[in-house]
């Protein structure tokens, strides 16, 4: 059987943006058996597109399997490394259905869950949140790779600044159960409740599906939120919703917006950890402003 093999590296946003890639290739290919090599499988687990899914570097026998003397096709470029993405024109899906030579027809990321998922993500839910009458509203402020990959616990070109965050939740706080989602080495909020244990990537996602409302920033859970139907209210920096985000989402952009870069530049505008001498804000009211936060969330 004609196979096709994609290798899809980088964050866990990135394959959830690949499912709907996947899914415009099989459109456009519905013979042709989908292999995906990846950082993180379990996205594409119960995806009906993908017919096999290997962790990278967990792959014996595979040259075997799918490339010697076999009808196969392999994409293992970077869509992050197109043009189109470098200079911002086209959306990361749409750069990566063009990388590929398939139509865009507007094909939906997707993510699927089992019972036993959704019931795990109940369960946490049930032993942190308290039984007071409030709808669930779930906070990601911060977000990254982690503190080994990092060098500060806040990045000025993807969250939100931990003042305004703090700000966020007094003025919410009386209307909702605010679930702060974020690593251990996060700042750290008051009135709201902490949730930074390491679990499974589908088991923190399953737990918007019991939320009445989420504010995030551009990170995995945007993502997941999307391909899960889930509305919610994103907050941006340095990236732009035009490239990563979702018309779902009730996209907050920056007042102002610097999309120049400055010296240490290079293929992109700024680093996404958010290198302390890029930062070209003068004033956190020049990035997002609290009241519109608040008003948007309770619209």
């Amino acid at each position: 059987m004609a196979t096709t093999v994609f290798q899809i590296e980088g964050g866990v946003g990135k394959h959830i943006a690949a499912t709907a890639v996947i899914k415009a290739y099989k459109n456009a290919h519905p013979k042709r058996k989908i292999v995906v090599v990846c950082a993180f499988p379990e996205i594409f687990l119960r995806n009906k597109d993908v017919a096999r899914h290997y962790r990278i570097g967990m792959v014996p026998y595979f040259y075997e399997d799918y490339i010697y003397n076999k009808d196969v096709e392999i994409f293992v470029q970077d869509p992050y490394r197109q043009t189109s993405h470098i200079t911002k024109k086209l959306h990361l899906v749409q750069t990566w259905c063009n990388m590929v030579g398939v139509p865009y027809n507007n094909e939906p990321t997707e993510i699927t869950y089992n019972f036993r998922e959704k019931e795990a993500g109940v369960g946490i839910l049930e032993n942190i949140i308290p039984q007071n009458g409030k709808p669930l509203l779930i906070f990601q402020p911060f977000g990254g790779p982690g503190k080994d990959h990092q060098p500060h616990p806040y990045s000025w070109t993807r969250d939100l600044h931990p003042a305004q965050a703090q700000a966020v939740v007094d003025k919410l706080k009386h209307d909702y159960n605010i679930l702060h989602i974020c690593y251990e080495f996060h700042p750290v909020l008051n009135d709201c409740i902490r949730y930074h244990d390491v679990i499974s990537k589908k088991e923190l996602f399953s737990m918007m599906y019991w939320s009445q409302k989420r504010l995030l920033i551009d990170s995995s859970l945007q993502h997941a939120a999307a391909a899960m139907g889930l509305s919610s209210t994103v907050l941006w920096v340095a990236t732009q919703p035009e490239l990563f985000g979702y018309p779902l989402h009730t996209n907050l952009k920056p007042a102002k917006e610097f999309p120049r870069g400055l010296v240490d530049s290079y293929m992109y505008d700024y680093n996404f950890n958010g290198i302390v001498h890029e930062c070209p804000y003068d004033d956190l009211t020049d990035i997002h402003d609290v009241d519109t936060i608040v008003n948007t969330v309770l619209a």
